[in-house]
Formats: structure tokens, sequence, C-alpha cells
């Protein structure tokens, strides 16, 4: 059992989203069933969370007795039953298709809050579930929020800086950012790519077939080799999250998930932050961005080359208060792969002295989702302390 900071004590853990979906096709549990439950621990929690914006408790029913009759009527479905959060509307009909059934609208920052961080749910501001002082990280605040309570076991996310991959850090869960252009994106800067927040790594693949189809299987082979890198050449990482992550990485390595080159890479990046706010800004100069965007190509296409994996901490700071990070960026660690288009996920690497997760962070080669998401299953095979652990609510 955990304890969070405030003593409050996790309690048995809901069904994954694989879970749910065996024991609806299994006929052990309606969809409708599975839908009810999901709600009630948004209404036990979310007043103290807010990590939806809207629940569609109506709507979600009514889908799920459909899915219980598509199942009844002999169709397989994937994903049958499973609750989820949603951020945005891209993305969900696949989901739909396979079983899934959309619960709500997840928290993401409101009009005049500070996009790196906050989330604004019906009842107020999202907070981190591990410290309500603290912010989940942004944006896709409420996602990461009510994975890691264990409302939802998935919850859709769009990562243009980070925004998976921080809050999945920040709340202790698994955050997978999809190569940009892998799957259709809003985004008219081309720099946010969709996403998806899960606790554990077979929800991940799961979500993965689903969205993105067959994916090759790469657990047949050897570990793959990894270098590490505490800065990408620019950031300037507080030491708690960099010893985390380093230790992380150690006991990765010391049970065979992964190969370390030996030393700290010299990745040698340019710092994205200037490119990535000209593509962000209607008017600005493109030139200076496409030759940091070319420069920093060239380096990671180098580095792939010779290694399967580069990782690094997911953030450069632990979770902060939701006065916000004063003039850091949480994203330095995370937005040079939104620039680059790399597939890059967060799995959980720790706890700090204040008593909130920290992320390390993995970046694969363009297309190699399947890479990221088989680490994060060997890793919860042989560590489960490296994995998403207790809910930090009881439930």
């Amino acid at each position: 059992m955990g304890t969070t900071a405030d003593g409050v004590g996790g309690e048995e853990e809901p069904l994954s989203a694989v879970g749910v979906a065996d024991a609806v096709r299994g006929g052990e549990l309606r969809a409708v069933d599975a839908v009810r439950e999901a709600l009630g621990r948004i209404r036990r929690v979310d007043s103290v969370l807010h990590s939806f914006s809207e629940v569609w408790e109506d709507a979600a029913l009514e889908r799920a007795r459909a899915v219980d009759a598509r199942v009844a009527g002999g169709e397989w479905l994937p994903l049958a039953g499973v609750p989820v959060g949603v951020k945005g509307r891209y993305g969900v009909g696949a989901l739909v298709a396979a079983g899934c059934v959309p619960v709500g609208a997840t928290a993401v920052p409101g009009p005049g809050t500070a996009w790196q961080t906050w989330g604004l749910g019906a009842g107020g501001r999202t907070v981190n579930p591990w410290r309500a002082d603290r912010t989940p990280g942004g944006s896709s605040a409420g996602a990461a929020a009510a994975v890691a309570a264990g409302l939802v076991p998935l919850a859709t996310g769009s990562d243009g800086a980070g925004s998976v991959r921080i809050p999945a850090a920040w709340c202790g869960v698994l955050g997978l950012k999809t190569t940009n252009g892998l799957l259709p994106s809003p985004d008219r800067t081309g720099l946010a790519a969709p996403g998806v927040l899960a606790r554990s790594a077979g929800d991940l693949a799961a979500w993965l077939r689903v969205t993105v189809g067959d994916v090759p299987d790469p657990s047949a082979g050897s570990a793959p080799l990894a270098v590490f890198s505490p800065d990408l050449g620019f950031a300037r990482p507080d030491p708690e999250p960099l010893a985390l992550a380093r230790a992380a990485v150690a006991r990765l390595a010391a049970a065979g998930v992964v190969r370390m080159a030996a030393g700290d890479a010299d990745v040698g990046l340019v710092d994205p932050g200037p490119a990535w706010t000209a593509l962000r800004t209607p008017g600005a100069d493109p030139r200076e961005a496409g030759r940091v965007r070319e420069a920093n190509d060239l380096r990671l296409a180098a580095l792939f080359e010779r290694a399967d994996l580069l990782l690094t901490p997911t953030t450069p700071h632990a979770a902060h208060g939701h006065d916000g990070p004063g003039d850091r960026y949480s994203t330095a660690l995370t937005w040079a792969f939104n620039l680059s288009g790399h597939p890059a996920s967060s799995m959980p690497a720790g706890f700090g002295a204040d008593g909130c997760p920290v992320g390390l962070h993995l970046v694969a080669a363009h297309g190699r989702e399947e890479l990221l998401v088989a680490v994060a299953r060997a890793a919860e095979l042989a560590l489960p302390d490296v994995c998403p652990g207790p809910l930090p609510f009881p439930i």
C-alpha cells in the first residue's frame, strides 16, 4: 500500500484497460458495470482532484450498453468496455471502434492560465494526485491526474512541447508521444503529436495497436543499446531529478532491460526553445528555426545510427507549486523532440524528497514507438518499483 505526502494510503488497484477488456469479452464483467465503477470513482475523488472538465455520464452508460450488445452479438473488441478520459476530440474514433467508452473531457489549462502547468477542471484547479499543493504538469494535466488516481486506466493526450510526458512524469504514470505526423493532429505547426497516458505497459501496447495498427514486436531481440544524456547539451537539470533518472537507468541496465553505452553521451543539441517559439508565433521568421532543426536533426540521426535509445530526465526540475515555475521551462528536455518529431515516452523513475514522482525520458528513432513500449513492458516485469506503483488516492 502506498502513502501520499498527506498520509493518504492507496487501496486495491482497479483493472487495467487490458484487464477490463478481457473480462468484458469473457463474460465476467459487463461494459456498463465497468463504466459505472469508473463514474463512481470520479464522483468520489474528482471533487478533490478536478481532473475532468466534463463528465458524460448518460452518454457513457448508453455507449457501454452498446458495447455489451456488440460483444453479445459476437463482435471481438480489443478494448471492450474500457473507460477512457479524452483530451480533445482527435484520435477518439479508433478507440470507440475498438470498444472504449469515453467518460469525460479531461482538464487542460483554462482561459488565462499559463500553458506550462495548470489544468482547470469543472470544480477548480487540477491538482497533483500525490500533493495537492503541486501541479500535475500540463497541458494533459487532467489526463495524467485521472490515470494516476485510478479513475480511468487510459486517457488520451496531445504533446506539443512535452504535454504528455511532463504530466506523466510528475503524476508517476507512463506517457507516450508518437512520431510527429504518424497520427492526425490539428496543430498547424506540426509540433504537436497525439499520445496516451496509462498505468500499464500492456495498456500502452493495446492503445498503439488500436490507433496505429500492427507494429513490430522487438521483444525477441537483445536488449536495446541506450545512451544517457543529463542535459542534451544545453539544459541544466536540478541534482535530484537527474540523480533519480540515473538511478533508474542503472536499475534498468542491471536487470538487462537496456544495454548502456559507457559514459554520458555528448549529444550537443542546440537549445530548441527559440526555434519552437518562432514556429508557434504567427509572422515570425522561420529561417532560424529551420537552421536549428537541421542542425539537431543531423546530430540525432548520427546518434540513432549508433544507439537504439536516448535517455534523459523527463524534466529539469520536480513538480512545482501552482504559482508556476518562475523563469524555468519544464519543457527544457522534451520539446527538442517535438521539433525533431521523434517518438518519446516518460516512465516513472522514483520519488523525490517532496513525495512527488519524477520521470525517466526515453527517445527512439522515428517510427519506433514499439521499442518504447517494449522497454516499458520489460521494466514492468523486471522492476515493479520503476513502474507505476500504488494509487495515491483511495478509490
